[in-house]
């Protein structure tokens, strides 16, 4: 079993409390105040993922249902990795176990969207979708996307489910 695969696990209920505070560990009250978490306000997330040790949650990232002009798709992040993980590779291993998961879903969402480094994120496949109109002021360079099927995104605008 590779690494990845060992290492991240689907998120539970009971990995809630532990996800909240590493996202707030990693961001801070200011994230409440970002573009982004207009498109996850009043939702719950389509998936989540988890890294832990000893129990405790070390990695998080989650999907988000949005939609994109017509078409259903996912919003991914935020992504959070323990301080004193995060030049480990965790934080790739959880963006691919969102990325595998929103392939399974390829029928049914047209790909994912996220607001990130583009040098980061490219790696995976993303690729920069500057036209996708968000409900909130962003940087339009670090607006990303991959394509899980047929679906372009030019000039959509993105909302929250």
């Amino acid at each position: 079993m590779s690494p990845a695969v060992s290492r991240i696990e689907a998120e539970t209920p009971a990995d809630a409390e532990g996800v909240e505070a590493l996202v707030m560990a990693a961001f801070g009250p200011g994230r409440f105040a970002k573009t982004a978490e207009r498109l996850r306000e009043g939702s719950a997330p389509s998936a989540g993922f988890v890294a832990h040790v000893d129990g405790r949650v070390i990695g998080s990232v989650r999907l988000w249902p949005v939609t994109i002009g017509p078409t259903p798709a996912l919003f991914l992040g935020p992504i959070a990795v323990d301080a004193g993980r995060r030049s480990d590779g965790l934080g790739a291993e959880l963006v691919a176990a969102c990325l595998d998961h929103a392939r399974t879903l390829a029928g049914q969402v047209g790909g994912v969207l996220l607001v990130g480094d583009r040098a980061y994120f490219e790696r995976f496949g993303f690729i920069p979708a500057p036209e996708v109109v968000l409900p909130g002021p962003v940087d339009r360079r670090r607006i990303l996307w991959m394509a899980t099927g047929v679906l372009t995104v030019s000039g959509a605008v993105a909302i929250g489910r």
